[in-house]
């Protein structure tokens, strides 16, 4: 099975739609950097995925940086998403769990495998994790997620829903 490698925007999406537990029933190996971890825990002291980390008992799915190669470098990206593409070549069997396109960009010049947010909840719906994919697309666009008409249209497609 392949380590799920989780950078922030996930799991403060997640956090938002009260979904963070998908990741424990989906991927029991995912793994979340220092500097993903670090960046949400500087973030308000309400938002759901800080009080996740802290109460959750997850630290020990915080692994420390590694050396980051100055090809990931040179993209210029976050600590965190620079970490997680970091990590999971580090590791070759690591999928990247990022929103950010640049990030994601990045990740596919390594042919690292990708997943988002969205990504997950698809994965949810096929595994009978939640019953209908629309209401937490809808969820995650009131919580400010930026999702297109397209990419919306072909998740709903794959979960076999009408949009």
């Amino acid at each position: 099975m392949s380590d799920w490698i989780v950078n922030a925007s996930p799991l403060i999406l997640l956090g938002k739609i009260n979904q963070l537990s998908l990741l424990e029933e989906l991927a029991p190996s995912f793994l979340i950097p220092n500097a993903v971890a670090l960046e949400i825990l500087a973030g308000p002291s309400q938002d759901p995925a800080k009080i996740w980390i802290r109460n959750h008992h997850i630290t020990q799915r915080i692994v420390s940086e590694i050396p980051i190669p100055p090809p990931i470098l040179a993209w210029d990206l976050g600590a965190g998403e620079t970490a997680v593409i970091a990590l999971a070549l580090h590791r070759s069997s690591g999928i990247c769990v990022i929103d950010d396109l640049a990030a994601r960009n990045c990740a596919e010049t390594f042919s690292l495998p990708l997943l988002g947010t969205l990504g997950v909840l698809l994965k949810a719906k096929t595994a009978g994790l939640i019953p209908e994919l629309k209401p937490e697309i809808d969820h995650l666009l009131r919580v400010g997620s930026l999702l297109s008409a397209s990419i919306i249209q072909l998740a709903m497609k794959l979960a076999g829903e009408r949009p």
